[in-house]
């Protein structure tokens, strides 16, 4: 359901509050909220910064645990994006573990998803994007942030 082709916040001056991301997102806003409630449920927060190298507002969806040495250990489940009426959720899987996400119960449209994933230049990593503007793929995306939260 792609109706631009670059994020919404662009502007370094303009913070993502809840109005500025409810005017981005139009009748999607509501499937964000209940996504962003969800997320409490996963001991997930997210993190909004302006990235300078994208020219955009991106949010580090974040779990913080304490370590075997009682260290505070953090780790970026995904990336979550604005764009005009939909938001995006992408995962990086590691290439050691790609066979790992695709023995999860998720749909199968999501297995071809992450079958079909190119790796990213010479990192290891496997991009998995979720054009979201209802909560069908709740499921799988919360699926996904599981599997990232438990291998570290």
């Amino acid at each position: 359901m792609q109706t631009v082709n670059e994020p919404y916040l662009k502007d370094p001056a303009i913070r993502p509050s809840s109005d500025v991301i409810s005017d981005a997102l139009k009748e999607a806003n509501n499937t964000y909220m209940k996504f962003v409630s969800e997320l409490e449920n996963h001991d997930i927060h997210m993190d909004w910064r302006y990235y300078t190298d994208g020219k955009a507002w991106l949010a580090k969806g974040l779990h913080h645990w304490i370590g075997v040495r009682g260290g505070q250990k953090e780790t970026t489940i995904f990336w979550l994006s604005i764009w005009d009426g939909f938001f995006k959720v992408t995962f990086f899987i590691p290439e050691k573990v790609r066979a790992n996400a695709l023995a999860l119960p998720l749909d199968n449209v999501v297995k071809q998803m992450i079958t079909d994933s190119k790796k990213m230049g010479k990192l290891k990593f496997f991009p998995v994007v979720f054009d979201v503007c209802s909560d069908e793929r709740f499921e799988d995306i919360f699926s996904l942030v599981d599997f990232k939260k438990n291998y570290k």
